[in-house]
């Protein structure tokens, strides 16, 4: 299957100046279920199955656009989040815009490197004359949406998550941290007109009933069931 990436540098090629462009919507999820750094384990996978014919895909059973707002772009940084959206973007025929990261064995090197590539992605987003009033899918790595200690870490404008980067603790509701086994989950955040103050936070579980039975659907914060018999990472 081929997947078509377009380097961050093409979409931010767009900017000339910094000015109030943000998306109308931005739909953010975080990448499937890991068998090790590199790929998702087989639950991921049906995961991004999952998402494709449930939610994100064209003509999904419960679709989270509108026929007058479709997706305009797909989102990703790490291959997980590549692999999570690739069965979701193939069925549109669109990009998938990759702010890469890929692993080191140097966790701090690799966490600056995250830092980085969402501090770009997310300004980029926010100015980007191409986006304005689109709606957007960004799948993203968990620590990277939303972490307590990255927050206290840095902030204003050194932040580091997307939570504070898009100013989401401005809302009610918005949680402070995206829990480790917490897979199943959208963010929705929407914007007013001319604006890069988000408007509404909605959280929607995904549900995918008895198609996918070993896709896990656990409660927000709540354990995801999974052992190392399954082929994922799991924690100790």
């Amino acid at each position: 299957m081929l997947i078509r990436l377009i380097v961050a540098a093409a979409i931010a090629a767009g900017l000339v100046a910094p000015a109030l462009a943000a998306p109308s919507r931005i739909v953010i999820l975080r990448h499937g279920e890991k068998a090790d750094d590199w790929k998702l384990c087989e639950i991921g996978k049906q995961r991004a199955q999952a998402l494709r014919l449930n939610y994100l895909g064209k003509d999904a059973a419960k679709s989270l656009f509108t026929e007058d707002a479709p997706p305009a772009y797909f989102f990703g940084i790490t291959l997980h989040t590549a692999e999570l959206a690739t069965p979701a973007v193939d069925s549109w025929g669109k990009p998938l815009i990759f702010y890469s990261v890929f692993p080191i064995d140097d966790a701090k090197k690799m966490t600056d490197t995250l830092n980085e590539r969402t501090q770009e992605a997310a300004r980029n987003i926010l100015v980007n004359p191409a986006l304005k009033g689109k709606t957007i899918v960004m799948v993203w790595e968990h620590k990277h949406i939303a972490n307590k200690e990255l927050d206290a870490k840095y902030q204003r404008e050194a932040a580091v998550t997307l939570r504070q980067l898009f100013h989401l603790d401005i809302l009610p509701g918005v949680p402070r941290e995206w829990p480790d086994e917490t897979y199943d989950y959208f963010w929705i955040v929407d914007f007013p007109d001319n604006s890069n103050v988000p408007s509404k936070f909605t959280m929607v579980k995904q549900e995918f009933g008895k198609s996918f039975p070993q896709v896990p659907a656990n409660d927000w914060g709540k354990p995801d069931g999974l052992d190392a018999k399954t082929g994922c990472m799991v924690k100790d």
